[in-house]
């Protein structure tokens, strides 16, 4: 009997940020792996990285931007991938940025503070818009379960 593998190699991060009382969530548009796509932070775990500080890291190196506070989603992003017949698993996080100015990498050609509504019309696959529905009702919607806090950054 085969088996699919499951994989969990990497993060997804939701930077999110409040304006006049609004959530607002940063969409960045890839050039590389989903070309043209508006997605949320991602990338790999790197050796000794636990998912968090992957995540702090990630979010500065595609954005420039510092977390306030990181919770832990309390969500996993999954999709299969068919070019390696295997399942992937990225745990999701949360920024809460301070607000600065967007620096983007080479990985992305733009970015867009979206409220809701319209990062689940921009972003292309469903998997990503059960992670926002989700976010916007635990984190937006009412106040995060302080559990799901990184207390590292305390």
């Amino acid at each position: 009997m085969a088996e699919i593998p499951i994989r969990c190699f990497a993060v997804s991060v939701v930077v999110m940020r409040f304006e006049k009382g609004e959530a607002q969530v940063l969409l960045l548009r890839r050039t590389q792996t989903l070309a043209g796509e508006w997605c949320q932070v991602a990338g790999k775990i790197e050796d000794g990285e636990t998912a968090w500080q992957a995540a702090l890291r990630e979010v500065r190196e595609e954005t420039g931007l510092e977390c306030a506070r990181l919770y832990s989603a309390d969500i996993c992003e999954q999709f299969y991938e068919a070019e390696r017949d295997a399942i992937s698993m990225l745990p999701v996080f949360v920024c809460i940025a301070h607000v600065a100015d967007v620096v983007l990498n080479h990985e992305h050609s733009e970015f867009r503070w979206v409220d809701f509504d319209g990062a689940l019309a921009m972003v292309p696959f469903a998997g990503q818009r059960h992670v926002l529905r989700h976010i916007r009702t635990e984190f937006v919607d009412r106040e995060p379960v302080r559990h799901l806090l990184i207390h590292a950054l305390r």
